[in-house]
């Protein structure tokens, strides 16, 4: 019997592994509601208009993560055009912990949001495939890219140069 629930468990497992890989990323901005750090609501209604957006969904014990952040953090001024989401499930406390030492600065930049992922709904509406899940969106809502790679933020550096011109 202990094998047989072993086995439920493993395929269980191996098909939410297979599911989650073959999620398509949102193409366009999906509804969401997060909150900011003083617990006040954030909804599609707060971003501002006419600017890219950046969601950044990241997990504070995920060394990936650590990385892709102090990738932001040391590449920011590629991203002073655009208007920047820090989004996570975890606490305000492991949060803290986590941009100080990986994203020192970033959030008290004016462009810059952290958000708390507190109903769980950004893998159901964003569909990342991974973290850390980062996406591009243009002015209009549109996917310009994702990435789930942190060696390969550049893109987002690449993509964003076309907006400063």
């Amino acid at each position: 019997m202990a094998f047989r629930n072993r086995l439920i468990t493993l395929v269980m497992y191996l098909a939410l592994t297979v599911e989650l890989s073959a999620q398509v990323p949102s193409p366009k901005l999906p509804d969401f509601h997060f909150f900011r750090m003083d617990k006040t609501l954030f909804t599609p209604g707060n971003l501002p208009k006419g600017q890219p957006l950046f969601f950044f969904f990241f997990d504070t014990d995920c060394d990936h993560c650590q990385h892709a952040m102090t990738n932001l953090a040391k590449n920011y001024r590629d991203y002073q055009s655009v208007a920047i989401y820090l989004i996570t499930l975890s606490d305000k406390d492991r949060i803290s912990a986590f941009m100080s030492k990986f994203g020192p600065g970033l959030a008290t930049k004016k462009n810059v949001t952290l958000l708390q992922d507190v109903n769980n709904n950004f893998i159901t509406q964003f569909k990342p495939r991974r973290y850390p899940a980062m996406f591009l969106y243009s002015v209009t809502h549109e996917l310009l890219d994702y990435e789930d790679n942190e060696e390969s933020m550049f893109r987002f550096s690449n993509q964003l140069k076309k907006f400063k011109k």
